[in-house]
């Protein structure tokens, strides 16, 4: 099972979506920053999905300094394609960041390639 933590202003809009996608072996859990950093480097989550009002920093800051800038990207305000995630996810990315208005284009798009390279 592939453990998602959502954070940021939309969380619970995240996690909704993902939850309605019902892919099989996805998990999503509403979390804050500080506890997603926690559960990751512990491995008790693979990912973390975080949102903030521009995506431009804030919807991951916490997990920036705690996991470190390899693990962490940001698509802003910019919906990205599910091959530029599956690239992401094969350099080590786990920590996404984008912009809450942009939950049901981004959120869904960096759920499916997470089920892909997870199954």
């Amino acid at each position: 099972m592939t453990k998602i933590l959502t954070g940021g202003v939309g969380k619970t809009e995240v996690a909704q979506t993902v939850t309605a996608m019902a892919l099989d072996g996805i998990e999503v859990v509403v979390s804050n920053d500080m506890d997603a950093a926690m559960k990751l480097r512990a491995g008790q989550a693979q990912y973390y999905l975080g949102t903030c009002h521009t995506g431009a920093g804030a919807s991951l800051g916490v997990l920036v300094g705690l996991m470190g800038k390899k693990a962490c990207h940001t698509f802003g305000r910019s919906v990205p394609t599910e091959d530029e995630v599956t690239a992401l996810l094969n350099d080590g990315i786990k920590v996404f960041g984008f912009s809450m208005d942009q939950i049901d284009s981004v959120a869904p798009v960096i759920t499916r390639a997470i089920a892909a390279k997870n199954n």
